[in-house]
Formats: C-alpha cells, structure tokens, sequence
C-alpha cells in the first residue's frame, strides 16, 4: 500500500478576505459566495452583517450571523441567508488571526455598534501598526474594548469624532491609524470602501447589474458573475449610496497621508491570492509564470547525463509557477519535462488554520501523496513557493525519497524569509525561521531539508518580475527589505488575551 504522510501547515498565512454588496435584494446571499471564493484567505471563521428597513420598527436594522469554521459550515444552514441576513446590503468576512485571539468568538467579524449616527459594520483586512498607542490612548479616556481585535480601533475612532457628518468622523478615524488596512464600512444609508496609502492589500470594486460588489480579489466577482470596474487606489476613500445605484456613480475622497510610492504586499503575488485573481494591476497567473522563468533561467539543473529529469510542484499553491520553471527550463536546452508527482487529496477535510506553533504540528490542514512510478530513479526538481519554518519542506523531502527518486533539487520562488511581517501575513517569530536559524546560509538550509540541492529566487529576480510604474513599488520588509512605516513595540496578542 503507498504511505501517506501527515503535512502541518507550514505557510504564511494572510489576515482574511473581505466582500461586500449594496443595492441587491439579494446582498447576503452574494456575499456568501464571495467568502466562499476568498477561502484561501481565512478560515478560521466567518461571518456577514445585512441592512434592511424595519416597518414595523420604522428604523434602519442590522442582522448579524457569525461562527467559527469554513463559511459553508457557519451558513450551512440556508434559512440564514434568506431568513435572517435580509435587505439591500451586506458586507462579510473571513478570518485569519493576527492581531486578537484566534479561539474568542468576540474577535469574529464583522463587528458592529450603533452609536449617535445610527449603526455601524467593519470588516477589515490587514494589521495596524500603531494598534497599542492607539488603544492605550482610547482606553485612558475611558473607552470599553470588547475584543482584543485591532479591528475594533476603527469603530472607536468614528464613535468618538467630533465631526458633525458621519464621512468626516470616517475620514477622521482613518487618518490617524498607521499600517495596512482594506476596509468595508456599512451604514444606515451607504457601502463606505477604504484603502490605506500605501496600498498593502488588494481590493476591488465591481458591478452586478445597477448593485455594487466589493472584494479583497476579484476571483469572486466570476463566481457570481459581476463585472470587474476597477481597483480601488491606495489612500482611497469609497462611498456608495442610494445616489450611486440610480447614477452608477461613486463619491471618492482621499486621505491627508501622502506617500512617495505605493508598498503593496508582493507575497500576494508570490502565495497569498488565487492565480486567477487580478491585483495590483497584474494578473496574479501571469506573474507566477513569470516567477517560476526567473527561477529556471538564475538556477537551473543540469542535466548532462542519461538521468531522467522531471519537475513537479507542491500543490496547489506553486502549480502555475512550475510551469512557468519547466517550459523556461526546455527554452534552455535543459532536458526536463514537467510531471505530476505529488497528489494533494481534496477530500479529507480541511482543519481550521491554526496560528499557535504546538497546533499547527497537532492539526493536519492537508495530505499528500506520491505518484511513486513517476518519481521511482529520477532527478526530481521540486518547485515551490516559500519556506518559512522548514517543517512541511522536511516532512516532503522525507516523504518524495520513500518513492525512491535518484535525486531531489528545491527551488524556492521566493527568497528566503528573514524578518516577520506587520501588515497582515502571520509569520512566526523571527528565531523560528528556519533561515534565521541557519544564519540565511543556503547550504545549511540545504543540508537541513535533505536535499541534493537548493535555490531561492533572488530579491532582483523577483522584482523584475512583478510590474512596476513610478508610482508602483512593493513591500517586501519579510525578505530582508526595510518595513515602510514605522513598528511600534507593545502587548503580543497573546498578552492581550490574558
């Protein structure tokens, strides 16, 4: 019988996926599937908040549903969608804990609070940099937190403004955090969509008939099939109302934080969004194509003898990369031939991503399993993504050589991660990571996996291979670059939970 081998989840992990429609009767109902479609992002927990107009209360109503799991398990039940989650519109998430303990109900989003405007959703996406200054200074004056969520700033914020009009307290509360932030507002009367300056995470509005759709990434506008408008720029204020819906125009305001170029995460690109998702002006496809060439042509194999080369990938995450590594490798003159040698079953039930070392090696997100015949006697050029602790990359080394290949060659579309990341990947801390651990020597790392040979892809590789403008640039502080903003030091999030 061929063995199996337990995978734990070894990868960054991404501060969730949000979505979010106005003006459709069935606005829960497409958020839904647009969570369902931003999976990959979060999934330890969901939840979605709708609006609609009470008559018999002759008021404005939010409607909340929340849970702990994938998002078919917290609305496996339909009549929460048609029951329940009812009006015009509806904004939703997925969650992946960075900021706020990951096992609290309480930090589960969207969170709400109604307060001298009328009511009041967020969801968001990313990290705050000055999260503890800002919750030290609100706490002082009095402020009760009811999660340990950064989230939560933002509701604070706009509740305490002075501002006499509810876009000002908006405009006001957002120009005070530091950091990354995609974010969706609901109130009484508007879909408020905002981006913070350097344009970290990817969002993007679109369109199905005269209602408005928002998402992290625009893989869930084709499941429902809304029409893709455009991204929503850094800096970037949104508000959709009913105006908008008769006028199919938007009111668009800036914030007072200025930067020189814009700092959006290139890990999205590398790992974090579906290759069939358009962000930050690209493709993602297109760019993992073109990652996977820069790998081939900077650290190809050779294979100047009468052994059998074959290139797989680790699906699913590397797939597109790899083709891009085995048909640059042919152009070479490199006698290769890309195979599918590693089989990820689909079918075994997906563990909750779990953001504490001692679960991760507890709780299998995942198996794999060989195709032997393809790997038995072969030089095998394994092309993956990353490699952030190294324990998943040993567990698959361990696991290809029990089919006996000749030979196993790592190549890396990433370099080597060094430093943790402050705007919403969950790396852990600094001394777990295996390239830390092996003073960034790639021959320790190498002789620390097991295998014949390894390569990471250079920092000059890879931002050659992204697109860029004079405006465009990336943050890429986990791969030894400089942190764009200024990182406070305070509380772990574990501390807060106490």
């Amino acid at each position: 019988m061929p063995k199996r081998i337990n995978l734990p989840n070894d990868k960054p992990k991404c501060a969730c996926g949000i979505f979010g429609a106005f003006g459709s009767k069935d606005s829960s109902l497409l958020t839904y599937y647009g969570l369902h479609a931003l999976q990959h992002r979060g999934q330890e927990a969901s939840g979605i908040v709708s609006s609609h107009f009470d008559n018999k209360k002759k008021k404005q109503t939010f409607n909340i549903f929340k849970g702990m799991g994938l998002v078919t398990d917290v609305f496996k039940d339909q009549t929460i969608l048609s029951d329940l989650l009812i009006g015009n519109s509806s904004i939703g998430h997925n969650r992946y804990s960075t900021a706020g303990s990951s096992k609290s109900r309480q930090n589960i989003q969207p969170f709400i609070v109604n307060y001298a405007f009328g009511n009041l959703a967020i969801v968001h996406n990313g990290n705050l940099t000055n999260f503890h200054k800002l919750r030290t200074e609100l706490q002082n004056a009095g402020t009760l937190f009811q999660t340990t969520s950064d989230s939560e700033i933002f509701l604070h914020l706009i509740a305490r403004s002075k501002k006499k009009n509810q876009i000002d307290q908006i405009l006001e509360a957002l120009n005070k955090v530091e950091g990354a932030f995609s974010l969706l507002i609901l109130t009484d009367t508007s879909l408020i969509i905002a981006r913070d300056a350097f344009g970290f995470r990817p969002l993007s509005i679109g369109k199905k008939g005269k209602s408005f759709v928002v998402s992290s990434e625009t893989c869930a506008f084709d499941m429902i099939n809304a029409e893709f408008i455009r991204e929503v720029k850094p800096g970037e204020v949104i508000v959709i109302d009913k105006n908008s819906l008769k006028s199919g125009k938007i009111k668009s305001y800036k914030l007072d934080k200025k930067v020189d170029e814009n700092r959006h995460c290139i890990f999205e690109y590398i790992y974090f969004s579906r290759p069939d998702s358009f962000i930050f002006g690209e493709t993602v496809d297109n760019v993992r194509r073109k990652l996977g060439k820069a790998l081939a042509q900077e650290s190809p194999v050779k294979t100047n003898d009468d052994l059998e080369t074959i290139v797989i990938s680790v699906p699913d995450s590397s797939n597109t990369a790899t083709i891009g590594y085995a048909s640059e490798s042919e152009k070479q003159g490199v006698n290769s031939k890309y195979e599918i040698g590693l089989i990820r079953n689909h079918y075994v039930g997906r563990t909750f991503i779990q953001p504490l070392q001692e679960d991760r090696e507890m709780k299998v997100k995942t198996k794999f399993n060989t195709v032997k015949n393809v790997l038995k006697g072969k030089r095998v050029i394994v092309v993956d993504d990353s490699i952030v602790r190294g324990t998943t990359s040993k567990q698959l080394v361990k696991l290809i050589k029990e089919a006996s290949p000749a030979e196993i060659h790592m190549r890396i579309t990433s370099p080597p991660i060094v430093q943790p990341c402050h705007y919403g990947m969950d790396f852990p801390s600094k001394k777990e990571l295996i390239a830390v651990q092996c003073d960034n020597n790639i021959k320790k790392i190498e002789t620390e996996l097991g295998v014949d040979s390894l390569h990471y892809l250079s920092i000059e590789k890879l931002l050659d291979s992204v697109p860029k403008s004079k405006k465009k640039n990336y943050c890429y502080a986990c791969f030894g670059g400089k942190y764009p903003t200024p990182i406070e030091q305070g509380k772990t999030k574990e501390e807060l939970d106490k």
